[in-house]
């Protein structure tokens, strides 16, 4: 084999690194993807898009109007979805009414985490829905002001780019509408919309955004648009079950090319140098063997859990009645209340499986405090109940079974973009 000197020096690294791990390539492989971000979207999950106007303490609004003086603040945004959830890209709903802008993602972050958006100046979104709690919260139900607690438990606020209908029942059709409903929730932030908008139009910072934003100014409805802007951001990045599958996936398509690495390193060094990136990424972010027998258990239509949690989000978007709660004196009727159509008593819209392991307790009413209970509950096949859901049904798991598929199901998790929670108008 020949190589010229240049791809000799890349082939040796990259050997060396498929033997026993080389920090050298790696460092190559980040060079090589930071110099194609220029001439790509903006792939959601980036910081960029989350990290806060820059500088520190309350935003005067001094620097506000500096921010929106940049035109490009304001140019709409051509986004993808990070590896993994790609796969969802057909299911991005929204940006055609909505488009995606810095200057609106930024409102939509500062309202996020504004207090002042509740009547009492104590609850914000992320009082529910805290990035600390993989933007879900700790407690089995929603507490809004004056300790006031809901029935459900808080949905994740992740991955809402690729959701229609939202809440546990699907009673909001759009992020939108989602966004502004817990303003005026009496047990939430208490407020009223026109009590809302006219405090906002009290802080000078915000009323400088939102006229620069949208030609009407202040309004409920450009609340809903900014703080839906910055929802549909946040987003789960690759976890190590993408990395694992993208590896796979690579050398089942190619396993002829891949039988000799060094012929391949002559022949289709491109080719080559990709497949060790691969190898590296899962070397970095690894499937641990239980992991690995989890993913077998959770595909198998005999456990039946991709039936419902199926596709990039492992989630279905449907409502489905597992029987939890349904043995209550008076249960909650989850999608019935919305539709009243009686095949939907006791349904619940599917939750996605990405990063759940950081969003305990589970199911609408927050009754199973962990996921090994979460896997029990299926195993056992529910609660019975009329309208239970036919794709839940018993099966058998040993003990190692169960902790295969909680493993599995952590290895969904990946990073959420660093988000900037306290630069607030003055």
């Amino acid at each position: 084999m020949k190589l010229s000197l240049k791809n000799a020096l890349r082939f040796a690294s990259a050997m060396a690194y498929l033997a026993v791990g080389s920090p050298f390539f790696a460092g190559a492989v980040e060079s090589n993807d930071s110099a194609m971000k220029d001439a790509e979207p903006i792939v959601l999950g980036s910081d960029e898009l989350t990290a806060g106007i820059p500088g520190a303490g309350p935003l005067t609004l001094a620097e506000i109007q500096v921010w929106l003086a940049n035109a490009e603040n304001h140019q709409p945004l051509s986004v993808q979805l990070p590896m993994g959830l790609d796969k969802a890209a057909a299911n991005i709903q929204g940006l055609d009414k909505n488009p995606l802008t810095k200057a609106k993602i930024e409102l939509g972050r500062q309202l996020y985490f504004d207090t002042r958006l509740s009547v009492d100046n104590t609850i914000s979104c992320a009082s529910c829905h805290d990035p600390g709690f993989g933007y879900a919260k700790n407690t089995q139900f929603g507490v809004g002001i004056q300790n006031l607690e809901g029935n459900r438990n808080s949905p994740v606020a992740y991955n809402r780019i690729v959701t229609g209908a939202q809440f546990w029942d699907g009673r909001a059709g759009s992020l939108e509408e989602q966004a502004v409903g817990p303003i005026a929730n009496p047990i939430e932030m208490g407020n009223t919309h026109e009590q809302c908008v006219n405090k906002l139009k009290g802080i000078p910072g915000y009323v400088a955004q939102f006229e620069a934003i949208y030609p009407d100014g202040v309004t409920i409805d450009n609340v809903g648009r900014s703080l839906a802007s910055f929802e549909r951001v946040i987003v789960t990045g690759p976890s190590p079950f993408d990395y694992q599958e993208r590896l796979e996936n690579f050398e089942s398509a190619f396993a002829a090319e891949l039988e000799d690495l060094s012929a391949l390193a002559e022949d289709d060094p491109d080719m080559f140098f990709q497949y060790a990136q691969l190898k590296k990424q899962v070397a970095d972010f690894p499937m641990s063997e239980s992991a690995k027998r989890g993913r077998v258990l959770f595909f198998d239509p005999k456990i039946n859990c991709a039936t419902c949690h199926s596709g990039a989000n492992f989630a279905d978007e449907l409502y489905h009645n597992l029987g939890v709660g349904m043995d209550a004196k008076e249960p909650d009727l989850g999608r019935f209340v919305v539709t009243k159509e009686a095949k939907d008593k006791g349904g619940f819209k599917t939750p996605t499986l990405r990063n759940v392991e950081l969003t305990a307790p589970y199911m609408h009413d927050g009754s199973q405090k962990t996921l090994l209970e979460v896997v029990e509950w299926y195993a056992k096949g529910g609660h019975p109940n009329p309208t239970l859901s036919d794709k839940v049904k018993k099966f058998e798991a040993t003990e190692q079974d169960k902790e295969d598929l909680v493993q599995f199901m952590r290895a969904l998790t990946g990073t959420f973009p660093k988000v900037c929670t306290d630069r607030l108008p003055e």
